[in-house]
């Protein structure tokens, strides 16, 4: 059931971290689906600077000097290369950011460059996508080029194989049967994030783009949208990812909709989302956070909040009257991490981590 699985993912996210949109940044989408709600958040993250206009980063060095706050690696000075990570393990190579930058290369672990994750020749070259740091990532510069513009999709016959197990071979994901490039699964969900993010951000602005085994235009295309939703289901949110989303936001002023709430992919694009799913999907604001006397909530329905401590004790529960905006005393707690839980009248939950100091 789509609660179990909205859960599922909250929980996921909230236990790695809680990606925190500005108040009131997602204002307006209560109650939309499908075509709506797009149209909705791509005016949202189109007007990052509140008056109609974007943000935009240069090619170069706008880009390579975005990666030291976007793709470092925690407590390094190496990038975070999705395409060579080893998830648990250690990497085949490191690049060291700045220093480590291609010119050219010969092979794998030679340099590092810029990936467009929607290949520029998706769009041919045409506006800021370019440069748009929500799909533009640091990676290896040979499986960068090895992945050219091909799709993405999942590999039967690998006809190549990087050190990470990423992959380019021929397709058997349903609808599709040409040569694809395949991610290992850590980084499936991020990437399908990035490329929704793609499809929303440059909706109706893509009329010089081109069409591509995976797309027309800015429209994902059934057989590549299916997959995606797959993919975003099975890889959650990371802290990765969410840390990544408020560095990108710091430089472009503009989120990604789908790591903030990642049920938004569900109701625009799943079909068999209905009204009735939609009683069960809680948004809020919550702020400051941290925060050392006060929280605020704001929402729609509200009916209790309930926070609990690193241990899983519950510390705090209070009733909500349907306020829009809700405050919670949290002076009395001692400074830490804790899990709030906002529910509202129909019976849907959101978990949020907050810090009090």
């Amino acid at each position: 059931m789509k609660r179990l699985y909205l859960l599922i993912i909250l929980l996921a996210a909230v236990v790695a971290s809680q990606a925190q949109a500005p108040q009131g940044y997602y204002d307006g989408t209560d109650g939309l689906t499908g075509t709506a709600l797009k149209a909705k958040l791509h005016t949202i993250i189109n007007n990052s600077d509140g008056n109609g206009g974007t943000y935009n980063t240069s090619y170069t060095p706008g880009l390579w000097n975005a990666y030291y706050t976007t793709d470092r690696r925690p407590g390094t000075n190496y990038v975070w290369d999705i395409y060579s990570d080893v998830p648990g393990g250690t990497p085949p190579y490191n690049y060291v950011l700045g220093s480590d930058q291609c010119g050219s290369y010969q092979g794998e672990g030679d340099c590092y460059n810029r990936e467009h994750l929607w290949a520029q020749s998706w769009t041919n070259n045409d506006g800021t996508e370019k440069t748009d740091l929500h799909h533009v990532y640091p990676t290896d510069g040979k499986v960068n080029g090895v992945r050219d513009n091909y799709a993405f999709g999942e590999v039967g016959t690998a006809s190549w194989t990087s050190l990470n197990g990423s992959k380019k071979g021929s397709c058997i994901t349903p609808g599709f049967n040409g040569t694809v490039f395949e991610p290992i699964d850590e980084y499936k969900g991020d990437i399908a994030r990035a490329l929704m993010y793609v499809s929303v951000r440059y909706y109706s602005q893509d009329s010089n783009w081109d069409n591509s085994d995976m797309t027309t235009k800015s429209v994902i295309k059934p057989w590549a949208l299916t997959m995606l939703l797959r993919w975003h289901r099975e890889d959650p949110v990371s802290e990765k990812e969410i840390n990544r989303n408020n560095a990108v936001y710091d430089i472009q002023r503009n989120r990604n909709p789908f790591v903030d709430y990642p049920d938004f992919a569900e109701m625009i694009w799943d079909p068999s989302w209905s009204v009735d799913e939609m009683e069960y999907a809680v948004l809020v604001n919550v702020w400051p956070n941290p925060a050392t006397t006060t929280v605020n909530i704001k929402g729609e329905n509200l009916s209790a909040v309930y926070m609990y401590n690193v241990m899983g004790q519950l510390v705090l529960s209070l009733d909500v009257t349907d306020d829009e905006q809700y405050s919670v005393d949290v002076s009395n707690l001692t400074g830490g991490i804790y899990l709030m839980n906002v529910i509202n009248q129909n019976g849907g939950s959101v978990l949020k981590k907050v810090v009090v100091q």
